[in-house]
């Protein structure tokens, strides 16, 4: 299964990412079998963010359906699989935008995962 990842890279750049199965990315953050990665983010926005990105094609959150119920599940147990191999032990923050209003940049549904340090409330 292969797809293409655009990765908003400083407001201007766009960086192309090809993943493909079951390739290991460069930085070798987390490969698992064909359902998900996760890899740091170009822009980080913490001393630890990483992304974790379905490769099933999926634009946003909105489009996903009951049958990508455990596909959802998976992308949140790989989430505090990664953080606890980060050593985010006091905590992290899970984002996922969707749609305009909730600042989505890149058309492929993925979940920020910052810590690091103590973030704040609100978000933004």
């Amino acid at each position: 299964m292969d797809f293409i990842v655009f990765v908003k890279l400083r407001r201007i750049t766009k960086l192309m990412v090809e993943v493909k199965c079951p390739d290991v990315f460069v930085d070798g953050t987390y490969s698992d079998d064909c359902t998900c990665v996760a890899f740091n983010d170009v822009a980080p926005q913490a001393p630890k963010h990483f992304l974790v990105i379905p490769r099933k094609p999926l634009p946003n959150l909105d489009e996903a359906d009951e049958s990508d119920e455990k596909l959802l599940g998976h992308l949140l147990l790989v989430a505090k699989k990664v953080a606890k191999q980060q050593g985010l032990d006091n905590g992290y923050r899970l984002t996922i935008n969707n749609g305009p209003d909730g600042a989505q940049s890149v058309l492929h549904l993925h979940i920020h995962v910052m810590g690091g340090r103590q973030m704040t409330w609100p978000p933004g």
